[in-house]
């Protein structure tokens, strides 16, 4: 409960600081403070409608989603919790195995020379797999929950697998609220001042 105020106070400063942003800007532009704009002019307000959604549209939105979907199953999956019974254990260990095995792909497509996901200069770094690292992350976090949940009963069907993803979705559902006020303050910061 105390996550859930600290994130509601977050959002409302956050939308307190973008209405103020806006009045600032007018303010600023209409005393010709050089290299402002004002996000009530006819400019700002084109820009402010016409990116609304190229804003908020970044890889971070994703890896918010990914991380949400993922945390939900782990959660409900109980592998967090540790091996209660028999069948827990069992599928503990054929989750471990699953684990490894897909450790080993992934080390197979980033170690080994010429790898797929390594840069054009066969470095680790600004190549398909440091973009691809929240993401990879994420898939594994699901597989492993996923199967555990499946083998251990805790999650029964695929549908409870499913259940647990968009379980993770809505408990994250305040950060993303969040995620929208941020950057769209700081977008509008960025138009306003540069």
């Amino acid at each position: 409960m105390k996550t859930k105020q600290v994130l509601t106070w977050l959002t409302i400063v956050a939308a307190m600081a973008c209405l103020v942003l806006v009045l600032t800007s007018w303010l600023l532009s209409a005393m010709m403070v050089g290299g402002v704009r004002s996000l009530l002019s006819s400019e700002g307000i084109r820009w402010f409608f016409g990116s609304f959604a190229d804003v908020l549209a970044t890889p971070c939105l994703v890896w918010l989603l990914l991380l949400a979907m993922s945390g939900g199953c782990l959660w409900r999956s109980r592998l967090m919790l540790g091996p209660q019974t028999f069948r827990d254990k069992t599928a503990l260990r054929t989750t471990v195995a699953v684990l490894l095995v897909y450790i080993v792909i992934v080390l197979l497509l980033t170690v080994v020379p010429h790898a797929i996901l390594l840069s054009a200069t066969g470095r680790l770094l600004s190549s398909p797999f440091s973009r691809a690292v929240i993401p990879i992350v994420a898939f594994g976090i699901l597989l492993v929950s996923s199967v555990y949940g499946r083998m251990s009963g805790h999650l029964s069907s695929l549908s409870a697998v499913f259940d647990a993803m968009s379980y993770g979705v809505s408990r994250c559902a305040p950060l993303f609220v969040l995620y929208v006020v941020l950057v769209q303050l700081y977008a509008s910061l960025r138009f306003v001042f540069l």
